[in-house]
């Protein structure tokens, strides 16, 4: 059998024995297989630290973000080669610009900070403190690369997004990187790292690929290295007290569930462009990569009297999103991952609607265009919760998939309790022609989300949208979210 391959130690190699299979999303066609037995994850990790940390510390920040955007010019000049392959995740062109063209940016991004840096390896940060009356004793603040590996646990959605959203950082920073990518994607990954070694433009060692899941990478993890971890909150908390990280301090960043809140601003009645603007965010942020984001929408919190409209509007809105083989130009949605996630996603809504109730979509019943059954398709599902304060368990499910629900309240009080209620996200955002209600809404909603978006007929056409990380920005969110950056 084909079996996803890993880069480490200077060279291409397969792991032994049987491993995790992976699947066209749309065909349900086998790709490869991934396993990660007989890999010696020490000396992997040594590697790193030595042979590609000493080549990434040495150089100066200038080198090191030049480094990366000759890197993001060859990978850019090769990007129609991912498309293809990205395909078989189910994703379409539009999903998979966000993944490929948006990881890209990325490295181009992090690669500019290189202005903001002097032209050496470490960087002293802010004014010197005067420690005496004289001047003649004062300190300064200093940053230097760690003498580590940074570890990278990715999620399957975004398998380049992800890689050099992280990637990019530790490099401008001087570290390398160990990647660890989700086995249901690793094939993707592993492309374009195939291209990223043969470009011979980062420094050996500075990259290693693990395709798969080490369960064995924390043991033995050093102080000196960091890691970070995107995918469910409950496995992140479990890796985050593995012994080794606490009795070595190493940082650990998480980015986990996140049940992200929009609301509607009380003005934003049928008729005006934020009603609309607030319909056409929620049917992107729905079927967009299908639902599979981190930052997508999963409770919209409208106006109890605006209940119905929403409803309707945002139903009809849907009924024009066309579903099926991501390569066709008139399929708006693709499939979900794999046949395991529709599995998973199917449970969650079955959980939600326990309360909530279905008013939208059919979980058995999908019409698909230019493909069939063997896929991992289904519809997109809105739900409707009329009593978001008792039935709690709207704020505690994430459904990883195109799902939504919507729920009502009465006072711009109440929509803010509400949000917070999902326990601290990665981003809010808020529909409104109100400064005073935006004002509102911001201030008191900031302490429970990463990045709020305030969206209205101004910036409209300016804005990257509620579910849009940008890598000039941080990304991350408290509590729930994972608590990192």
């Amino acid at each position: 059998m084909n079996k996803t391959q890993h880069y480490v130690q200077g060279k291409w190699t397969s792991a032994i024995g049987e491993g995790k299979p992976s699947f066209d999303a749309v065909t349900g066609e086998f790709i490869a297989e991934t396993s990660v037995e007989g890999l010696d994850i020490p000396a992997i990790l040594h590697y790193g630290r030595t042979k590609g940390g000493e080549k990434l510390r040495k150089m100066t920040f200038q080198e090191r973000g030049n480094m990366i955007k000759s890197l993001a010019m060859y990978l850019t000049k090769r990007k129609e080669a991912f498309y293809e392959i990205s395909y078989r995740t189910g994703a379409t062109r539009v999903d998979s610009w966000i993944d490929i063209e948006g990881g890209f940016g990325n490295l181009y991004a992090n690669a500019s900070l290189r202005k903001l840096f002097p032209n050496q390896s470490y960087h002293v940060e802010g004014d010197p403190i005067d420690l005496s009356k004289g001047g003649r004793f004062m300190a300064h603040h200093i940053l230097v690369p760690k003498k580590g590996v940074a570890i990278h646990i990715n999620a399957f959605n975004f398998p380049i997004w992800g890689m050099l959203e992280k990637c990019a950082c530790n490099w401008m920073a001087g570290m390398p990187a160990v990647v660890l990518p989700a086995p249901v994607t690793a094939y993707l990954t592993e492309a374009v790292v195939r291209e990223i070694i043969a470009s011979n433009i980062l420094p050996e060692g500075a990259l290693q690929l693990i395709s798969g899941t080490a369960r064995n990478i924390f043991d033995t993890v050093e102080s000196q290295d960091v890691i970070t971890f995107t995918g469910s909150a409950t496995t992140g908390r479990l890796l985050k007290a593995h012994p080794r990280l606490i009795q070595e301090s190493v940082p650990f960043t998480m980015e986990a569930d996140s049940l992200n809140a929009s609301i509607l601003g009380e003005d934003a009645v049928p008729g005006t462009p934020e009603f609309d603007l607030f319909i056409n965010q929620a049917r992107s942020e729905i079927t967009v990569k299908a639902g599979q984001k981190c930052t997508a929408i999963r409770r919209m919190i409208v106006p109890e009297k605006l209940m119905d409209d929403v409803q309707s509007a945002l139903s009809k809105s849907l009924d024009k999103v066309s579903i099926g083989d991501p390569r066709l130009k008139e399929v708006r949605m693709g499939a979900l991952v794999s046949k395991d996630q529709v599995d998973v996603l199917k449970g969650r809504v079955q959980e939600l609607s326990k309360s909530a109730k279905i008013v939208y979509g059919d979980l058995e019943k999908t019409n698909i265009i230019g493909a069939d059954e063997k896929g991992a398709f289904i519809s997109p599902v809105l739900l409707r919760e009329d009593n978001p304060f008792q039935n709690v368990v709207v704020h505690e499910t994430e459904a990883f998939g195109p799902v939504s629900t919507i729920m009502p309240y009465k006072n711009l009080d109440e929509a803010i309790e509400l949000a917070q209620m999902g326990k601290g996200s990665l981003v809010s955002s808020i529909v409104t022609n109100s400064d005073e209600i935006a004002k509102e809404y911001v201030v008191n909603a900031a302490s429970h989300h990463g990045r709020i978006l305030v969206l209205n007929r101004e910036n409209a056409k300016q804005s990257t949208g509620h579910g849009s990380p940008l890598p000039l920005l941080v990304h991350g969110g408290p509590g729930r979210a994972g608590g990192g950056e």
